[in-house]
């Protein structure tokens, strides 16, 4: 087994918020990320997959380092990037990339297809000469299903599916090593969700990169990863290889999102019966339960869950 090229060692995201009004406003600190530690091997799909709110994206964040980690370690290929000087960070840019979420409000409007995804080069090639630019465009356009002769278009004029491929061919320009994909399919139809999942797969197949892919969608994640990590209020509930995860899930709070999922077969609809989330809407991340995060919608609660917070163990390889 190859080593990690990524390792998130306790990382921890807190921000403090303004409680209250008046003449005597508290701050309190929201804790976003609280102390999640996972690795990703090079060519390794990771899914993170909860409920929203529970941390996904401020987690890609941090590793980014686009938000300011509270505590903790975020190291890439052996290096940490978490205390790394701006300067010295800005090199390391060049292998970390990341699909956003909306794929319309991550274009900018003013810019043709053709600057957007000639900017990075711009900033981290600025040797090559403006046909060299145009070259790497067209080619990008082409590797991610567009036409070329689209570069001097404008993302109003494309789909929402269309967009998402400019904001992948952005992504991919650089040849990047790790791409962080936040929720990439959640803003677009079902049809075009299979298209930009087929893509992502043929992209890591003829890249090996390593991807990070989050969503709230169990049924999405399962396509694209070999290991997914179930966060809930900042936490690491439980993580495990694609198939022991989906067909044998140990935590509760894995099985009720499971549980979640339309089965098409009765069968094993009815075998996850039963285990749907008990307690309502998630506690919020300003004011968590103590002990077991999950406790207070856990089917299975106990007394001890109040006051002690469990460690994340190895249950088996």
């Amino acid at each position: 087994m190859s080593d990690p090229v990524l390792t998130v060692d306790d990382l921890k995201v807190h921000f403090p918020v303004q409680v209250g009004r008046g003449l005597l406003p508290r701050k309190q600190m929201l804790k976003a990320v609280d102390g999640v530690s996972f690795q990703l091997r090079a060519g390794e799909t990771l899914g993170v997959v909860g409920e929203s709110g529970c941390g996904k994206s401020t987690l890609a964040r941090a590793i980014l380092r686009l938000v300011p980690a509270t505590a903790g370690r975020v190291t890439w290929m052996g290096r940490e990037l978490t205390g790394l000087p701006p300067a010295a960070m800005r090199a390391v840019r060049q292998d970390l990339q990341v699909v956003f979420q909306d794929p319309l409000a991550s274009l900018d409007p003013r810019m043709t297809v053709g600057d957007i995804i000639a900017e990075p080069l711009r900033a981290f090639e600025p040797a090559l000469s403006r046909a060299q630019r145009e070259e790497r465009v067209r080619a990008g356009l082409k590797q991610v299903g567009l036409l070329p002769a689209m570069i001097n278009r404008y993302p109003h004029e494309f789909s929402g599916g269309q967009c998402q491929r400019i904001g992948i061919a952005r992504a991919m320009v650089l040849e990047p090593k790790l791409v962080i994909c936040d929720e990439p399919v959640s803003a677009l139809d079902v049809s075009i969700q299979a298209q930009i999942i087929n893509l992502l797969n043929q992209l890591q197949q003829e890249t090996k990169i390593s991807l990070i892919f989050i969503s709230h969608d169990l049924s999405v994640v399962r396509l694209v990863s070999e290991r997914v990590m179930v966060l809930y209020l900042g936490r690491v509930m439980e993580l495990a290889d694609r198939d022991s995860l989906y067909q044998e899930p140990r935590h509760p709070y894995t099985q009720s999102l499971i549980a979640a999922i339309p089965q098409p077969d009765p069968e094993r609809a009815r075998g996850f019966l039963g285990r749907a989330l008990t307690g309502g809407d998630l506690p919020s991340p300003l004011n968590p339960p103590t002990g077991c995060v999950f406790h207070t919608r856990c089917p299975h609660a106990q007394a001890q869950c109040r006051e002690a917070v469990p460690a994340l163990e190895a249950a088996d390889p």
